[in-house]
């Protein structure tokens, strides 16, 4: 039922700074044209309501049972629709911007031949027994590291703070959070730690995000070890943890925080294992909650794994009910609802097309039994409704007593330069096709499958882009046999595969010409492409 847009918007949005401005040109009183070398020019404002997507709710969203629970009777709206993470080359969030599209990539200036490791960090191994089991160390899924190249004026308010252990810091850091409850901060250039290992209480399996605006480190905790689940906000000027979140009012009672927050507006969004969506307001060190939306479907309320994207003021996340939700982030309630046959824990990919946002999305094979299909999807991101859909034969497989589930855990990574027409995907094939896993390459334009690369072992982490002088685009990955590969996007030509490790279950992150990325166990390498 689609429904007028809230006239409180349009209040609201009065008092707010313009988003866009045109400039066009004036006429001198008489009617003449004003000499073009010394043109005035006149603002023309697009007011931020204009700019908002509709408070539209349609039938697939009656299929949500929810509750909006606000600290005071104020609208919280967007006070802008800017994305925060475009303007910077640093990756402060899960595929680094608010539509999740993976559009930082690597450069390079010719055709590469090779990958080198350029140093490895070993973290120590954590062998507490938790409830479900050991966890070690290094990084799990999602795992991507944060990379940020921090101002002289940032470098030196850490020193004044006395929070930098490495006095020979390049300015560019490595910040990741481990399965062993710690987190670690390293000189991007040498692989040495730059600030003590902090310990961040239980496992972390999930990616890390760094406040584009504030010198605060959120880390959602995914294992409890030794005290209950929650979220976390880092003042790294203090280098203390100074902010815990626990719900006790959710709806579902696995307090998991896998998914990695993202700055919209000025808000803080972050979805979590427990059903629930969380606004809050930001400042140095702190958090505040201001409205949650807590949600059912058939009667179960989900947990949400997968990172939100964003657009102006629309989120879309999927569960491990495979839901799929569209949100009106200015009021936190649903717009739209998908069902996408299984548990889907990868992060769905916005991307803008003719003017109009588009999802990329895929699922598991969990529900369906031992046999099934991965449902990878394009859908109309104002609506729910399916451009197309892909099914890719996948199957659960039992390791010694512990079922691995098939089908897609990465995010899916969209081609640009010569592969513009291109989405590419690893996927948990488990022996439904050749081998347990493969690179896959669709067409943007109708899913039609284009190629697809035999992997070594099944892969859950998500793939990255490379791109040389001529616009060739290429990916890098790893598989969970500790397997990396150099491809040639366009061709699906293998060009260098090497055994490194033990599990690449984590994402990479993309700074030039290398790839920083932690496997299971201890080792976090950062790779050179060659």
């Amino acid at each position: 039922m689609k429904n007028k847009f809230f006239v409180a918007i349009k209040t609201a949005a009065v008092s707010v700074s313009a988003l866009m401005i045109v400039m066009v040109s004036c006429k001198s009183g008489n009617g003449e044209d004003v000499d073009n070398n010394a043109v005035d020019t006149l603002e023309k404002v697009i007011p931020l309501e204009d700019l908002f997507l509709p408070d539209t709710a349609y039938a697939s969203a009656q299929k949500v049972v929810y509750e909006v629970e606000k600290t005071d009777t104020l609208p919280h709206f967007l006070k802008d629709v800017d994305d925060r993470y475009a303007s910077d080359f640093s990756t402060f969030t899960f595929r680094r911007n608010m539509l999740r599209d993976a559009s930082f990539s690597g450069k390079l200036d010719h055709r590469p031949e090779t990958v080198e490791i350029a140093w490895q960090f070993n973290t120590p191994e954590d062998n507490y027994k938790t409830s479900l089991g050991n966890w070690g160390g290094g990084t799990g899924w999602t795992g991507q590291p944060i990379y940020v190249h921090w101002k002289d004026e940032d470098i030196e308010a850490f020193k004044q703070a006395g929070v930098l252990v490495n006095n020979d810091f390049s300015g560019e850091e490595i910040i990741f959070a481990s399965l062993n409850s710690r987190a670690y901060f390293l000189d991007f250039n040498t692989g040495k730690r730059t600030r003590a290992d902090l310990n961040v209480l239980n496992t972390i399996k999930g990616s890390p995000s760094l406040d584009p605006e504030l010198k605060n480190l959120y880390i959602g905790q995914g294992v409890s070890r030794s005290t209950p689940m929650c979220l976390l906000c880092v003042d790294l000027l203090k280098h203390q943890i100074t902010f815990k979140y626990l719900d006790s009012k959710a709806w579902r009672k696995w307090g998991a925080f896998d998914s990695s927050p993202v700055v919209a507006g000025t808000y803080l969004i972050w979805p979590g294992e427990n059903g629930s969506i969380y606004k809050f307001e930001r400042e140095q060190g702190s958090l505040k909650l201001l409205e949650t939306l807590r949600y059912k479907v058939n009667g179960a309320a989900p947990g949400i794994e997968s990172s939100i994207a964003i657009w102006r003021n629309y989120g879309w996340v999927q569960d491990n009910a495979g839901n799929i939700l569209c949100i009106n982030l200015n009021t936190m309630k649903p717009v739209w609802h998908y069902w996408n046959h299984d548990d889907s824990d990868g992060t769905v990919v916005c991307r803008i097309e003719d003017g109009k946002p588009y999802l990329y999305a895929a699922s598991e094979v969990d529900r369906q039994g031992m046999n099934g299909s991965c449902f990878f999807i394009k859908l109309n991101a104002l609506d729910g409704t399916v451009v197309w859909e892909q099914k890719i034969p996948c199957r659960r497989i039992d390791l010694g007593g512990k079922i691995l589930d098939g089908g897609m855990y990465s995010t899916p990574l969209l081609g640009q330069g010569d592969c513009k027409d291109m989405i590419f995907a690893n996927v948990c094939r488990n022996r439904a096709a050749k081998t347990n896993g493969e690179l896959m390459a669709l067409s943007t334009k109708d899913g039609s499958i284009i190629y697809n690369i035999s992997l070594r072992q099944f892969c859950w982490s998500s793939p990255v882009a490379f791109y040389d002088n001529e616009n060739r685009m290429y990916i890098f990955t790893g598989d969970g046999e500790g397997n990396i590969y150099l491809i040639e996007a366009k061709t699906g030509k293998v060009l260098y595969t090497k055994k490194v490790a033990y599990n690449f279950e984590s994402s990479p992150t993309v700074i030039g010409n290398a790839a920083v990325v932690g496997s299971r166990v201890n080792g976090i390498y950062k790779f050179v492409i060659k």
